[in-house]
């Protein structure tokens, strides 16, 4: 594999993710473990690479990142009631 065919993949990859997050609006984590990448790579393909790749594409994507970043604090908060409730029932 030559340096070349390296970068298109990464490109190809790029795009594949981004297409899985616009399609499902899924966050981060979620198309880390769809795709097997770690979330670091998917946020760095995601706010560095894609931008360069398909700035169209890229202005879909980060709408949804944002609005996921807005509502992390609730969904944190909702797994953390339900952790507890969980535990209470365990109880009984």
């Amino acid at each position: 594999m030559t340096l070349t065919d390296k970068k298109e993949s990464i490109d190809e990859r790029t795009e594949r993710v981004a297409e899985y997050i616009k399609e499902e609006r899924a966050t981060v984590r979620n198309a880390a473990k769809k795709f097997g990448l770690s979330k670091s790579t998917v946020h760095k393909d995601m706010v560095t690479r894609l931008e360069k790749i398909d700035s169209h594409l890229y202005e879909k994507v980060r709408e949804i990142l944002d609005i996921n970043k807005a509502e992390r604090h609730l969904r944190g908060g909702y797994a953390t009631q339900r952790k507890f409730r969980n535990s209470k029932k365990k109880d009984l």
